[in-house]
């Protein structure tokens, strides 16, 4: 761990429950929620080669896949100060041999590695299309909830240049967009492996749906077994337990506070 690394007014640095890692936040930013660490847990990686994180945010996915892998990994986040941030959270858990971060559009990345680089591809991107609706004034949170930056399908079109034939490419998003996803995906030959979808409770439906594509594959899609966030008694389940701490600690009880 690198203590000498540069904090601003405002930010914190915030413990990721494992492997001793620690990312730098802000409340001014859009921090990181479930759904990136759900992520960084469920989509296939290699042991070795290339991973890219899209829409990196303060570099949370990266920093987890470290966990899982010995790849060299990369994020592309187009906000300087968010990109800064995750720069720094590389630094401060002395991690620049193994990630590096990128500020830029994810859209115009192929021209500066390539087609086809990466072995796999993660990425959490804005989840709420532009329609008109009511956009919050902060431009950070912004970016993060609504396709400001970039569309859906512009979001699968660059996982598809910017992933090899055979590669993965693993996303969260929300289950209402699962079938424009699914479409966007075959339309750009990325073939639909595996899906999960996520709900608070064993009653509620799902409100976020992981979904990993295989570049070039033929079709044939698993559907997984639910994730289910908190037990009746507001608590995380077992699993989840697992995903945060490795184990489930009987002490260590979350109250619900939505997903």
């Amino acid at each position: 761990m690198n203590m000498n690394v540069k904090l601003y007014p405002s930010e914190r640095t915030d413990d990721l429950l494992t492997h001793d890692l620690r990312i730098i936040q802000s409340d001014e930013v859009f921090s990181f929620s479930m759904d990136a660490v759900l992520l960084a847990r469920f989509a296939g990686i290699p042991p070795k080669g290339k991973i890219l994180d899209l829409c990196t945010g303060n570099g949370v996915v990266p920093l987890l896949l470290t966990t899982r892998t010995q790849a060299a990994i990369e994020g592309i986040e187009i906000q300087p100060r968010l990109a800064d941030m995750a720069r720094r959270s590389v630094v401060l858990n002395s991690l620049e041999d193994r990630i590096l971060i990128r500020e830029g559009d994810l859209r115009e990345l192929v021209q500066v590695t390539g087609h086809g680089q990466y072995d796999a591809i993660t990425v959490n991107p804005p989840y709420m299309p532009l329609n008109g609706s009511d956009i919050k004034q902060n431009t950070h949170h912004a970016m993060a909830r609504h396709e400001l930056g970039c569309t859906l399908e512009e979001v699968v079109q660059a996982c598809t240049r910017l992933v090899r034939s055979g590669g993965k490419v693993s996303m969260v998003h929300r289950p209402q967009r699962l079938g424009e996803i699914i479409s966007l995906m075959r339309e750009y030959r990325l073939e639909p492996k595996r899906i999960r979808f996520v709900h608070p409770k064993a009653h509620l439906e799902a409100n976020m749906v992981l979904i990993e594509a295989l570049r070039d594959g033929k079709p044939d899609v698993r559907l997984l077994p639910p994730l289910i966030v908190y037990n009746d008694q507001g608590i995380y389940c077992t699993e989840l337990m697992s995903i945060y701490y490795g184990e489930a600690p009987a002490s260590a009880e979350k109250k619900e506070n939505g997903v």
